[in-house]
């Protein structure tokens, strides 16, 4: 995602102390590039400016600075990209394969276009790392908020897991209003909260394989999960 040139500032961003959050987790959850390795030591030493929920991110922090880079690179291939069950794609968890879903990634694409910013060919809107980069450019995280149910899904996997990615996931629920569902059950209730959904095709974790950036193609690979936001 880019930022468009002509775009008007609305003025002097209010007071929003989870952009460093935001933005440190966007680049945890990034494939662990060069680029990444770069960025660690100040990521590191700005966690403190993001409160409680920052603390949650030092582990995997550390555990990316303290990694073998070819190591870690397999890693986030079989985390994120050899199982349906950690969609890095918030649409994927509340949609699945429905018609509903297109409707939702165009509402993410208008909310970037209102705010100034274009999505790059080939990207998909709904990537969390993009996401999370736009909630911190713009200081406000209602994204995040409407799309808590996929957050915590993909937090309750990544837990199981036992990943250390789950550490970002965790961070950025325990910065949204409200405590985070206790278990699976407790987390597609709240997602039943939500508006109807259409339910052809649709389970709680989604086919991967139906999402293009994240499958055999042109978007696949390690390119197709850099941070997506560029200003």
């Amino acid at each position: 995602m880019r930022r468009r040139p002509a775009a008007k500032d609305a003025g002097p961003a209010a007071a929003y102390p989870a952009a460093v959050l935001h933005q440190a987790a966007a680049r945890l959850l990034a494939f662990p590039d060069e680029a990444l390795h770069t960025d660690l030591e100040l990521l590191r030493a700005a966690l403190p400016e993001a409160g409680g929920p920052g603390a949650l991110l030092a582990p995997l922090a550390a555990h990316l600075a303290g990694g073998e880079p070819t190591a870690l690179a397999a890693d986030y291939v079989r985390v994120f990209d050899l199982t349906g069950r950690h969609c890095l794609h918030l649409t994927w968890w509340t949609d699945g394969d429905t018609r509903r879903r297109g409707t939702a990634l165009l509402r993410f694409q208008q909310t970037y276009r209102a705010r100034g910013f274009a999505l790059r060919d080939g990207e998909l809107p709904d990537f969390l790392p993009a996401v999370l980069e736009f909630c911190a450019a713009t200081r406000d995280d209602t994204l995040l908020r409407e799309h808590r149910p996929a957050l915590e899904l993909l937090r309750l996997a990544l837990e199981e897991s036992g990943t250390p990615y789950a550490a970002a996931l965790r961070a950025v629920c325990a910065a949204l209003p409200g405590a985070s569902p206790a278990d699976r059950a407790q987390a597609l209730a709240m997602a039943r909260g939500g508006p109807p959904h259409e339910d052809v095709g649709l389970s709680p974790y989604g086919h991967l394989r139906l999402l293009p950036v994240l499958t055999a193609g042109p978007a696949a690979g390690p390119a197709a999960h850099g941070t997506e936001i560029r200003r």
